[in-house]
């Protein structure tokens, strides 16, 4: 049994030892072959990557809750941004902001009487009564709602058309994008949570799509298909046209043989890896003491076995549901610094492909459950996200250049643009395959 545990640890020490080694001379291939800027823009997706990889572990690693619908919160966190940092839209307040607050106000009162007749009403009155509560209240809602709406979209709709945000620092709108996913994750939570472990899973994929629905059509809220841009870039990361206007930086830019443009644009990609790298490792700090804690050991013991953790007092339904909760917040979190890093807001653009599908894929080859395991796997499979589009062509070109101009050689050619999901798809096969548990698995 010693033997044995020696030489896993051993074969821990040497993954950790490999990933330490491979990642980081990626990334300097990458700087010396595509230059610091496109080292520098893989970094700091991989990083916001490697916090959504570490949020979906949460869930997944810790409590193992199937969520399908990260794109939602991902986009409910990118709202934030938009909410915060955006200034309001002159006179939209006062045109239609009011009449939108006050019919939300009674959607959800009517909603909370629907609830309490359910509650209290008896059996025969309750099929009655509740649909027509919610019919009622629906139709007051619309009553209101609908020429508010009107009126704001009015408001010079080329250029804004949207309510617009407070105009505060973005950085606040980093914790605001995680209590938004964090109240959704509640609502789907005290839903789902309850009834089987499929239910989380139909839960969150619908509750997902509607969310980034509700994004492209809402232009009141989030200009819909039309985009908020200009969002400002949070503290303290400047724009590279003010780094330009200063004259000793372009100095010290000269002296490095570097010129004004090459070098603003590094330098303000360097201030956000700084700024995505310490919220980085402030949830990598929280999540490894979460995990080494009493809680984290009881979290794990509720994953492994619910029925033997609920016969010893465990409360299962509500540490899921608080794990599911944190877990959508960290993704929440995320989302809004997306969004300050692009910004701008498409809310065409939150594709579960790539905001629900590509992260499953990180935390899988990163090693579930294990914290450090979903950062590198988030690093990891950005990097092969991005590359795979580059290689895709070069080496479709490779194969098809002796074969003879053709329908063949013509489709091989142009479906190389899609080489990067067969690149995910094989990965994934090939980690399933040869380590099931990752590349740092859990301990």
């Amino acid at each position: 049994m010693s033997g044995n545990r020696t030489s896993a640890s051993q074969n821990m020490g040497l993954r950790y030892t490999l990933v330490a080694l491979v990642l980081p001379a990626l990334f300097i291939i990458e700087w010396i072959n595509g230059g610091p800027n496109a080292a520098l823009g893989i970094l700091n997706m991989g990083l916001i990557s490697a916090i959504l990889a570490l949020g979906v572990n949460l869930q997944w690693g810790y409590a193992g809750l199937f969520n399908v619908g990260i794109v939602g919160f991902i986009a409910l966190g990118g709202l934030a941004p938009v909410l915060v940092a955006m200034p309001p839209t002159e006179g939209a307040m006062s045109a239609g902001g009011g009449r939108i607050a006050l019919a939300l106000l009674a959607g959800i009162a009517a909603i909370a009487l629907a609830i309490a007749v359910n509650r209290k009403a008896p059996g025969k009155t309750r099929i009655i009564a509740v649909p027509t509560v919610l019919i009622a209240g629906f139709a007051i809602f619309r009553m209101i709602f609908d020429p508010g709406v009107e009126a704001v979209q009015a408001i010079n709709p080329s250029a804004t058309g949207f309510l617009g945000g407070m105009g505060l620092p973005t950085l606040l709108a980093w914790p605001l994008g995680a209590a938004l996913a964090a109240g959704a994750a509640w609502a789907i939570g005290k839903t789902a949570l309850g009834l089987r472990s499929d239910y989380l899973a139909i839960a969150t994929l619908g509750i997902g799509e509607i969310i980034v629905a509700v994004l492209k059509n809402e232009e009141w809220l989030s200009r819909g298909v039309m985009n908020v841009n200009g969002i400002p870039r949070p503290w303290p990361v400047p724009y590279e046209i003010d780094i330009q206007a200063d004259a000793a930086f372009i100095e010290r830019a000269a002296g490095l043989g570097l010129d004004p443009v090459t070098a603003s644009t590094v330098l303000v990609k360097l201030l956000y890896t700084g700024l995505f790298g310490a919220v980085l490792l402030a949830l990598i700090w929280l999540s490894q003491r979460a995990l080494n804690s009493p809680w984290g050991r009881m979290m794990r013991a509720i994953r492994d076995n619910e029925i033997s953790a609920a016969a010893m007092g465990k409360d299962v339904t509500r540490r899921h549901l608080q794990i599911f909760i944190l877990g959508s917040a960290v993704c929440g979190l995320a989302g809004a610094m997306l969004i300050s890093l692009d910004g701008q807001m498409i809310p065409s653009g939150y594709n579960p492909l790539r905001y629900t599908f590509l992260i499953w894929v990180m935390v899988i080859v990163g090693g579930s459950g294990n914290n450090w395991g979903s950062v590198v796997g988030g690093v990891l499979i950005w990097y092969l996200w991005i590359k795979a589009e580059v290689w895709g062509p070069q080496i479709m070109d490779l194969v098809t250049a002796s074969m003879p101009p053709g329908d063949l050689k013509s489709h091989l050619l142009d479906s190389a643009a899609h080489m990067r999901l067969l690149v995910m798809g094989l990965v994934l096969i090939l980690m399933l395959r040869f380590s099931p548990s990752g590349l740092l698995p859990e301990r």
